[in-house]
């Protein structure tokens, strides 16, 4: 693990335990250049990824705070796995595969990912489990030709770990719709609703770091179990 890696990692670790609790000042850059043996700019690079997904904000002069967290918020400003948001929460989360197969690129799904007509893609259905309660349902498409091998145990695990360490790529950015949808057939049959009429639908057309699109994902969450936050800065 890289050093900028292990800062964040630890740093992540301690506001998810609450032990830098919301309002709490990060350790100086100084102090943690002595903790870790490490260069400034490795210091502020760990810092400025906290800051990016939402973890701390920067004041000017007096160093970086620690924002509000909610085991259950989901924010909006990065390229997070469902694995990576989860493992810090505490909580029990499980991933069932219900359905995978591989398919051809046609019709309504060509005005969402981006390649050839009639090229092989593999569709996956997640059901995403918080404490035992079906709360996410996510629907992937992956081009084959950009992400070949996958399975079910890597769909069970995290694609975007085998994407980038198993593969090599780089998983650059995300073009990113959020709306209220009705409850499709879908929805009904694979989440716990408790009544619900709408879910949220959160559509993902993310690519690599050459500009190629290999995946479309609609992201369907039920309405009592998450908000959704970004930091917006001017």
């Amino acid at each position: 693990m890289s050093k900028y890696n292990q800062i964040y990692t630890d740093l992540l670790a301690d506001i998810s335990a609450e032990r830098l609790a919301k309002g709490a000042r990060l350790p100086s850059e100084t102090e943690l250049m002595d903790a870790y043996q490490a260069s400034r700019g490795t210091v502020r690079k760990a810092i400025e990824l906290l800051q990016e997904r939402g973890f701390v904000q920067k004041q000017h002069g007096k160093g970086a705070f620690v924002l509000s967290q909610s085991h259950i918020e989901l924010q909006l400003g990065g390229i997070v796995s469902f694995q990576e948001i989860h493992q810090h929460l505490g909580r029990s989360f499980v991933t069932d595969v219900v359905e995978f197969r591989h398919l051809p690129l046609e019709g309504a799904l060509l005005e969402h990912l981006h390649a050839a007509e009639g090229s092989l893609v593999t569709q996956i259905k997640r059901i995403r489990r918080i404490d035992g309660q079906r709360v996410i349902l996510d629907i992937n498409y992956f081009v084959d030709e950009l992400i070949p091998g996958l399975n079910e145990e890597i769909a069970k695990d995290s694609i975007y770990e085998y994407i980038e360490g198993r593969l090599g790529l780089h998983i650059s950015f995300a073009q990113r719709v959020i709306e209220a949808q009705r409850c499709s057939k879908d929805d009904r049959q694979y989440l716990d609703l408790g009544g619900q009429g709408h879910v949220i639908v959160i559509r993902n057309q993310t690519f690599l770091q050459d500009g190629r699109q290999f995946e479309y994902t609609e992201s369907r969450h039920t309405l009592d179990t998450f908000y959704f936050s970004d930091v917006a800065r001017r």
